[in-house]
């Protein structure tokens, strides 16, 4: 059974207060469904003005396989930095680990990427997360990702 949703959406304007990140290299637009077990869902409005796209490829634009990993350790540091209780709240997310990741289909401009994330493990200020990206309801990355919340 699913834990119950403790915030419906964090909106660009919290994800700025809540992420040090800014253009070009904020990689989600929103993030829903943030459970009390540490699970919500990331997501990115992938446009044809990505700046990446001037490179990887101008003929037939891709969306970097990296790019979504970023997006997904973006969400999970939204979910641990907005799960912790209390008004001392983290300042910085170090992204430190990617594990078990797989690219399965291109993105392209015009698809809404979504990053599953759920929380399988904490250590103190370390937490791991397991990432599926999904376009339309299929899976096109998946990783295992871990972060550390900081002062």
């Amino acid at each position: 059974m699913e834990s119950p949703i403790k915030f419906e959406e964090v909106d660009i304007a919290t994800i700025l207060k809540t992420l040090p990140h800014r253009y070009p290299f904020l990689l989600i637009d929103r993030v829903i469904n943030i459970r009390a077990d540490h699970s919500g869902i990331g997501v990115k409005n992938v446009t044809i003005n990505e700046p990446a796209f001037q490179g990887h490829f101008p003929e037939r634009p891709v969306y970097p396989g990296v790019l979504m990993i970023e997006g997904m350790a973006q969400t999970a540091g939204v979910i641990g930095i907005t799960s912790v209780e209390g008004t001392e709240k983290p300042r910085a997310v170090y992204f430190l680990t990617i594990d078990k990741c797989k690219f399965r289909k291109p993105v392209m401009p015009g698809d809404i990427v979504e990053y599953h994330m759920r929380s399988i493990g904490r250590r103190k200020t370390m937490w791991w997360f397991h990432g599926d990206a999904k376009v339309n309801g299929a899976t096109v990355a998946e990783a295992d990702v871990g972060a550390m919340l900081t002062d």
